[in-house]
């Protein structure tokens, strides 16, 4: 059997598997992935991506592609409400405008892209970077031992069989993961609430929608319970069904005596319009859940995605917070494989984003509950917090975070409000026209400081030299910078690779260099020098 050697096995080459291929590659490691289908995804199965995710694509260079094909599929901005059925009664807007109200917070825009277009985007990239992407090849087995992952894999339209030996794998196999069953990892949470259906069909829809921008259409009546998303020019879309019949008493298994007909009725029941001419494309059956995995990781083997989370569709967080697993796993991954970091930083992840991946379901379950599933409300409903909060309001709280001593434990907080505290998310700020602050972070640990910050200026170069690593400093002169990050004229701010601040000075301190040189070390959990 002919062996493959690789730095990082990435099993799954969907959303949150290429993903990683690709903030891997732009740190500069090569990743192998491997793929069972053929290529990327063929179903749209639209997603939204929020601003977060919008950010890490931002540092990795496919923003603006990803914008300007979502401006070829949907209507940029629109709203999320519920109706009765399309042609009907209007019940209630959740968002008005998709975009309404947070463009201070982010330089990139929430939109709406499908993954049948964003995962070839990924995939170009992946392949510039570096990636070694197998499609058509599936994992048989995998065994870990202290020094490395090795994994049998097939292809499948040959039948070849060989050995891939990685330092490090993540699971991005999705929501029935094998690699986290024979991990043997369990799933806590809430369990499957529907044996859902998604209805891909065509139909001359722009009359329906009588002119309304519509981002997602949350459907609620006697007959169903689901939501539409329809793609411009307004003759295809999806349907979405959860439930049938009594809203109290439901039906939740829509998968048993599922046929064409039973579609097409349901998508006129949703529709409100009996005159309006269907095609029934495709049909996918899936789970509605809202679990956790217990662990995150074990030993060399990290999961991801689905395979670590799954949540139901209602806030679009799914496939986002993969995304952000991701970006979160691939700075450390390259740190450890560089040896510019200690192995214990890669302890870091399964804290960081077991806490922020169960915030994000509980959140994504309490609004399939309010909004759809109002007879699974026993009274346990996390309350819902704002969708900033979840979307880019989540904190660390591991040590690869240097806290202050007034420092809290908090999940979440609204970004405006967190002003560079250690945890958080970096703020964003226009330095100029198209630059934004989150612009100067991506592969590097990036110390920012303001007018008197001088000495931080000087320290900077002198503490990377005797750590090995780059770091790079910079002195902002933006009148708000101290206020929006939460320091004085002489403070400085530690920004990790991911755009999270890792640590901060709100004052001048008598010895910068070694005060970096330590508090960097703790960060990468290496010995002090």
């Amino acid at each position: 059997m002919p062996d493959v050697e690789t730095p990082v096995l990435v099993v799954g080459g969907s959303l949150v598997g290429m993903s990683a291929a690709v903030f891997l590659g732009h740190h500069g490691i090569g990743a192998t992935v491997v793929e069972h289908h053929r290529g990327t995804a063929i179903h749209p199965r639209a997603a939204l991506i929020t601003q977060r995710s919008m950010e890490a694509f931002r540092t990795i260079g496919i923003e603006k592609v990803v914008r300007e094909e979502s401006e070829k599929q949907f209507v940029q901005d629109g709203a999320v409400m519920a109706v009765e059925t399309l042609a009907g009664r209007e019940l209630a807007w959740f968002i008005a405008n998709l975009n309404e109200g947070v463009r201070d917070v982010s330089p990139t825009v929430r939109l709406f892209i499908t993954q049948k277009l964003l995962e070839p985007l990924l995939q170009k990239r992946a392949e510039e970077l570096g990636a070694d992407l197998r499609f058509a090849t599936e994992m048989i087995s995998f065994e870990q031992d202290s020094a490395s992952v090795t994994a049998v894999v097939q292809q499948r339209d040959t039948s070849q069989t060989y050995r891939i030996r990685a330092r490090y794998m993540i699971a991005a196999d999705g929501p029935r993961s094998g690699i986290r069953e024979q991990l043997g990892i369990p799933m806590r949470g809430r369990g499957i609430l529907s044996n859902s259906v998604t209805i891909y069909f065509r139909a001359p829809l722009a009359p329906l929608l009588r002119g309304r921008n519509l981002s997602v259409i949350l459907v609620s009546n006697s007959s169903l319970r689901g939501f539409f998303r329809i793609e411009k020019p307004f003759e295809t879309g999806f349907l979405v069904v959860n439930t049938t019949g009594n809203p109290a008493h439901p039906n939740e298994d829509l998968w048993t005596g599922l046929t064409n007909d039973r579609c097409i009725e349901y998508l006129r029941a949703a529709l409100g319009d009996d005159s309006v001419p269907i095609t029934v494309d495709d049909v996918m059956k899936w789970n509605t859940r809202a679990d956790v995995a217990e662990r995150f990781s074990e030993g060399r083997v990290f999961l991801a995605g689905d395979a670590a989370h799954v949540m139901p569709p209602y806030g679009g967080y799914g496939g986002n917070t993969g995304i952000q697993d991701a970006h979160a796993l691939a700075w450390k991954l390259a740190y450890v494989l560089r040896r510019s970091a200690g192995e214990d930083l890669l302890s870091t992840y399964e804290p960081e984003r077991h806490r922020a991946g169960s915030m994000t379901t509980e959140q994504a379950y309490t609004r399939y509950v309010t909004r759809e599933a109002k007879y699974l409300d026993r009274g346990s409903l996390q309350p819902q917090v704002e969708d900033l909060n979840v979307e880019m309001g989540y904190s660390y709280d591991s040590s690869a975070i240097i806290p202050e001593s007034d420092a809290d434990s908090r999940a979440h907080e609204n970004p405006r409000e967190s002003r560079g505290r250690p945890g958080s998310r970096a703020p964003h700020l226009w330095l100029e026209p198209g630059v934004s602050t989150l612009d100067l972070f991506g592969r590097n640990f990036s110390l920012l400081t303001s007018a008197e910050g001088t000495g931080w200026l000087q320290a900077a170069p002198l503490a990377a030299q005797r750590l090995g690593i780059e770091l790079d400093a910079h002195q902002i002169g933006h009148a708000n910078f101290c206020d929006r990050y939460g320091i004085s004229a002489a403070g400085a701010v530690l920004v990790r690779p991911d755009g999270f601040v890792a640590w901060r000075s709100q004052s001048a301190v008598d010895s910068p260099e070694a005060t970096l040189v330590r508090t960097i070390s703790a960060v990468l959990n290496r010995p002090l020098l």
